[in-house]
């Protein structure tokens, strides 16, 4: 079982790694820290006796995606299990170097480059496709005419919850193209995300706020490996459960939408 892990250097990311390696998963570590994958990778071998393979992608960069894509469909003949987990959160706004606001591109637009560029692959392997999307995106208000938020009020929290709404309706599209994929709220969770963000500063102060990441981890790990992730594609998970979510998180008119929105901003053809 190849499963692909982004954002895999910490937080839920390396605690999913290394579930799914007691598991007997072999692992693709990918993320932007050598020396972080490094670390993870060793207690992976140590958890699961293989040790993981490692893979550089800073996805602010498009072209990192597209030579990660290259890379993994040189190494591997299947993927079993992609685990669309890298993310970021910013109080400040910023913009990648391919011109994308830089959540919108991490969040978003790269895993929908890597999905896409890995798509045959996936298809052909049955694969399921896990995205760490957010309660936050229940708070989005997606314009995919406008994914940066050039044109509309722009600050940390309302892009973000943009950029998750995207995620679940990124899961919409895929499900209806035949892949089991499933999206999740991960649960508010104790570790470096969102650092310094008065939210983060209240979930480590605030007793019982937040949990530990390997709650979120094995949600995540709940999808890539019980029958959930394949018998409900296209639906938001919390707690392990299918949920309803609001329109603009499942409307499948929005989400084609957004796919060709999302094509035409990573270069991609219809």
């Amino acid at each position: 079982m190849i499963t692909v892990i982004t954002g895999a250097g910490a937080g839920i990311g390396a605690a999913s790694a290394l579930d799914l390696a007691r598991r007997g998963h072999q692992i693709v570590l990918v993320g932007r820290t050598p020396e972080k994958l490094r670390a993870v990778a060793d207690r992976a071998e140590q958890a699961g006796g293989s040790r993981p393979d490692t893979l550089l992608a800073d996805f602010s960069s498009l072209d990192q995606v597209r030579r990660l894509a290259a890379e993994l469909l040189a190494r591997y003949e299947r993927i079993d299990v992609l685990i669309n987990n890298a993310g970021v959160m910013t109080p400040d706004r910023r913009t990648t170097v391919d011109g994308n606001e830089s959540m919108m591109q991490v969040n978003h637009l790269a895993p929908f480059l890597l999905t896409n560029l890995l798509l045959d692959r996936l298809t052909a392997s049955s694969a399921r496709v896990v995205t760490t999307s957010s309660r936050a995106g229940k708070t989005g208000r997606l314009d995919p005419a406008d994914l940066s938020r050039e044109r509309r009020r722009w600050n940390g929290w309302l892009q973000y919850g943009d950029s998750k709404q995207a995620n679940a309706l990124f899961t919409v599209s895929l499900a209806e193209r035949g892949l089991a994929a499933t999206c999740l709220h991960p649960g508010v969770l104790k570790t470096s995300f969102a650092e310094g963000t008065f939210f983060m500063k209240l979930v480590w102060l605030l007793p019982g706020m937040g949990e530990p990441p390997e709650a979120g981890a094995e949600r995540i790990v709940h999808l890539a490996t019980h029958p959930d992730g394949v018998d409900h594609p296209g639906r938001y998970f919390v707690k392990n459960a299918p949920v309803q979510v609001p329109e603009r998180m499942s409307d499948p008119a929005l989400a084609a939408a957004l796919w060709d929105a999302s094509l035409a901003a990573t270069g991609l053809s219809a």
